[in-house]
């Protein structure tokens, strides 16, 4: 993501400069601008800066069903996210879903990598249970989306039951979650390491640790490729034109899923890039939207 995002904001500053057609697809520029109304509560959960939260309480009573969020950016500090992923925050809890945007260490944070960035991911789904009864969260109704690098960090958050008991990530009794929503996410660590080099200049060291002698395979505890069947249902939403994580990542994910015994969906964005995945105002969050809801079981609008 990190060479393919700089390329992509000169291709959209070049398109800019002769006249862009109104129905293009999002750019990283376009997705850089997004941003959405204050959450409702700021949550911390550690020390470090990057260890919060934001909660988005709808209007009303409740009980809300729940849509944890987790923002991608190539694992690095270096692409915010969490302020972006306010603008779907927002418009989800105008539908009456309650949001808990994540933040986290990322790699190149004190801390952050292997095994702080999955230790704080986990930390922040499972903070979910204290704040439940104050803010009439219904955690029987939950669902997880994460959006690129964030599509990984769900899909691991949602195979957190599948760790095994030598993991430094084991705990347990996670938060369940029975549905996953990934949004142009890449989640297999192992299969794509060449793809994530190319998009995102990412080395697996980064993101899944070294290997050791009491943890030889760095995959077996950070890509949910290597933990199937997870036991929970996986929606692989990619645009059509998304170069960073195309389609076919979707589809040889969901292949290897199904082929486990897990429910796996891939749907195509029309017109989509990247960035339109995580915009309410692009026409591809009516689909996305539409997948959440269906998710948490509510009506479609």
């Amino acid at each position: 993501m990190l060479k393919k995002m700089r390329t992509t904001l000169l291709a959209a500053a070049m398109a800019g400069s002769v006249g862009g057609a109104a129905a293009a697809p999002m750019s990283l520029q376009d997705y850089l601008a997004l941003s959405g109304p204050a959450p409702t509560r700021h949550v911390t959960y550690g020390a470090a800066p990057s260890q919060f939260a934001e909660l988005f309480q709808p209007a009303g009573d409740g009980p809300f069903p729940v849509a944890v969020i987790i923002h991608g950016g190539c694992w690095t500090k270096e692409f915010g996210g969490i302020t972006q992923m306010r603008n779907m925050a927002g418009d989800l809890a105008a539908q009456g879903i309650a949001v808990w945007n994540l933040e986290y260490r990322r790699y190149d944070e004190e801390g952050g990598g292997y095994p702080g960035m999955y230790h704080d991911v986990a930390t922040a789904m499972d903070r979910l249970r204290l704040l439940a009864p104050e803010h009439k969260l219904d955690l029987s109704r939950i669902v997880l989306v994460g959006h690129s690098a964030g599509g990984h960090l769900a899909q691991w958050a949602g195979a957190r039951a599948r760790l095994p008991r030598t993991s430094p990530l084991y705990v347990a009794d996670p938060l369940p979650v029975p549905v996953v929503i990934s949004l142009g996410g890449l989640a297999d660590l192992r299969n794509e390491e060449a793809l994530i080099k190319t998009s995102c200049d990412r080395d697996m060291a980064q993101l899944a640790g070294v290997a050791s002698a009491a943890r030889p395979d760095i995959f077996s505890d950070t890509s949910p490729a290597e933990m199937l069947p997870l036991g929970v249902r996986t929606v692989l939403i990619h645009g059509e034109h998304d170069t960073i994580a195309p389609l076919r990542v979707g589809q040889d994910y969901a292949r290897r899923a199904q082929a486990a015994g897990d429910a796996a969906e891939v749907v195509s964005l029309p017109g989509g890039s990247h960035y339109d995945e995580v915009a309410a105002t692009s026409p591809s969050w009516r689909i996305v939207s539409a997948h959440i809801r269906k998710a948490l079981g509510l009506q479609p609008r």
